[in-house]
C-alpha cells in the first residue's frame, strides 16, 4: 500500500521545545499519518500530512459507544544518531489484538510498520538528544460512522500522532507512594482489562483521585471477583520481589500484556533471577513486608519504564518498602532496558530495531 506524503510548508513547521522542559505529552510535531477504512472497502487512502484538528460528525460512533483502541510506544536517537524502535511489532500486534475484542478491523503489521517508520523518518528532528528523552508515538483507531444504534461501526480512522517527552526521572529515581483500591476495580473477568482500550483508562479516573487526594501517586487494583488478589498499579504491570523469587500477577484477561513487562520476565531470567507469574494475594504482600521478605517493588510500562515502589497503603495503614528507597534489582532493570533501547549496549534480545 502506498503511502502520499504532504510536508508541512516551511512556515508552518512549529519551533521546537526546550528539551530540558519537555514533560509528557505536551508536545507534538509538525506531522501525522491517517488512513480510513470502510466496510467493503477495507482500509484506504493512506496518508501523512500536517498535524491537523480531526473533523467528526456529532454521531461519530466513538462518541456513544466507546470503539476507541491505541498503543504507545518511543522511537530513541543513538549516540551516532541511529533512529531505534523498541519492539514495535508487539504494539502493533497488541492493538490488533484491541481491535479484535472491540470488533473493530486489524491492520496489516506490514503497513502499520513501513507507516510507522516512514513517519518517524520523517519527523526524526523531533526525536530529542537530551539524555533519556524520546519520541512517544501513539497510534490510535476510533469509529467513524455516523449513526446511532449499538452495533460496530462501519467506517474508521485509524492515525498515528507523536511528540517528544523528557526523562521520566530527570534527577534520578524517585520511588512512588501507591493506593491500594478494595473498593473500586479496573477490570473484571470476561471484560476488556487486557486490551487499551481508552474506556479501560476513564474508568480508572475515579479511583486515581481518590488516591491523589490521600497523596498517592498511583493505585493497586485487586481482582474484581474476591478484591483479594494483586493485578495491576496505575497503567502499568506490578512486581514484587519476595525473597529471591520476582513475581508478577499471571496474564488472565484482565491484566494488559505489557511489552516493558514482558521485557522485565525475560531480562530477570537472564540475569538468573527466579521469576514466577502467579495469583499474589494482598494478604501475602503485606505478611512479607511485615517479616522482611519483601525486597523490593516495582511498576514496569512504556513511559516510566521502571518505576520504583517505596509505600502502600492498604486497610487504612501504610507499609514501607525497602525503607522507601530503590531496589537493586528496579534499578539494574531500568538501566537493562535503557542501554538497549538507546543503542548503548548488545542486545541479545533483538529487541532494538533500527529505522534510520
Amino acid at each position: 500500500m502506498e503511502i502520499k506524503i504532504i510536508k508541512a510548508l516551511p512556515k508552518y513547521l512549529k519551533p521546537k521545545p526546550d528539551e530540558t522542559k519537555l514533560g509528557f505529552g505536551r508536545h507534538f510535531t509538525d506531522h501525522m499519518f491517517s488512513m480510513k477504512y470502510k466496510n467493503g472497502t477495507g482500509w484506504h487512502d493512506p496518508v501523512i500530512e500536517p498535524y491537523h484538528l480531526l473533523q467528526l460528525d456529532p454521531t461519530a460512533m466513538c462518541l456513544h459507544y466507546g470503539q476507541e483502541i491505541f498503543e504507545g510506544l518511543k522511537a530513541y536517537r543513538g549516540k551516532k544518531e541511529e533512529i531505534y524502535l523498541f519492539r514495535p511489532l508487539e504494539n502493533i500486534r497488541r492493538m490488533n489484538t484491541s481491535a479484535e475484542r472491540l470488533c473493530m478491523p486489524p491492520i496489516d503489521e506490514t503497513v502499520f510498520f513501513d507507516a510507522l517508520k516512514k513517519f518517524v523518518l520523517l519527523e526524526k528532528e523531533w526525536i530529542p538528544r537530551e539524555a533519556g528523552s524520546s519520541l512517544y508515538i501513539r497510534p490510535t483507531m476510533i469509529a467513524t460512522e455516523a449513526a446511532l444504534g449499538v452495533h460496530p461501526s462501519g467506517e474508521y480512522l485509524f492515525f498515528i500522532i507523536a511528540g517528544p517527552v523528557g526523562a521520566y526521572y530527570p534527577h534520578g529515581f524517585s520511588p512512588t507512594k501507591i493506593y491500594v483500591s478494595d473498593e473500586y476495580v479496573r477490570a473484571a473477568p470476561g471484560g476488556t482489562g487486557q486490551i487499551k482500550a481508552a474506556g479501560n483508562y476513564a474508568a480508572s479516573l475515579y479511583a486515581s483521585r481518590i488516591a491523589t487526594n490521600m497523596g498517592y501517586t498511583q493505585v493497586l487494583w485487586l481482582d474484581a471477583r474476591e478484591k483479594k488478589y494483586v493485578e495491576e498499579v496505575g497503567t502499568s504491570n506490578i512486581f514484587f520481589l519476595i525473597g529471591d523469587e520476582l513475581v508478577t500477577p499471571p496474564l488472565g484477561g484482565t491484566i494488559l500484556p505489557g511489552v516493558t513487562r514482558d521485557s522485565v520476565l525475560k531480562l530477570a531470567v537472564h540475569f538468573g533471577v527466579k521469576v514466577s507469574e502467579r495469583p499474589l494475594a494482598i494478604d501475602e504482600v503485606i505478611a512479607a513486608i511485615e517479616n522482611g521478605t519483601l525486597q523490593e517493588s516495582f511498576a514496569s510500562g512504556t513511559a516510566a519504564v521502571i518505576s520504583p515502589v517505596g509505600q502502600i497503603f492498604y486497610n487504612k495503614k501504610e507499609y514501607l518498602i525497602n525503607n522507601g528507597k530503590t531496589g537493586a534489582l528496579a534499578q539494574r532493570l531500568f538501566n537493562e532496558i535503557m542501554h538497549i533501547q538507546y543503542g548503548n549496549k548488545q542486545d541479545p534480545f533483538n529487541w532494538r530495531v533500527q529505522i534510520g
